[in-house]
């Protein structure tokens, strides 16, 4: 068992904004990865996808999630989960951002809508 305390949490910072690791195989030996996602408003998300299922659960705000060609509005207490290989895209709400928190299995590997592979990211390593 490991304990992980908030000041020892990794971030990571990308346009579409600020992932932080709350546990992960390089984090507390963890067997999946789980992060935090804060959007400020009006953020978007890269169109891609990833090879393992990811589950999102939102904890302020709202979002547009874009998801195999279908379209859907969540807001705070909304969880949506990401089948494996579904092209995704997640665009904040313009007037209040998101935070959500993430989970994938540790490894997950991020692939353009094109299939370019991108990698593990470093939130989920």
């Amino acid at each position: 068992m490991a304990v992980i305390h908030a000041d020892d949490a990794r971030r990571s910072e990308t346009p579409g904004g600020v992932m932080t690791t709350l546990a992960s195989p390089t984090q507390g030996g963890a067997s999946r990865a789980l992060w935090k996602v804060e959007a400020k408003p009006g953020a978007g998300g890269p169109v891609h996808d990833f090879d393992v299922e990811q589950v999102w659960s939102w904890v302020a705000g709202a979002a547009t999630v874009e998801l195999g060609g279908e379209r859907f509005e969540v807001t705070a207490g909304d969880t949506v989960v990401m089948p494996a290989r579904t092209v995704r895209r997640v665009l904040a709400d313009p007037a209040t951002g998101y935070t959500a928190v993430v989970t994938a299995a540790a490894g997950a590997r991020a692939f353009a809508a094109d299939g370019t592979e991108y990698g593990v990211p470093p939130w989920i390593a």
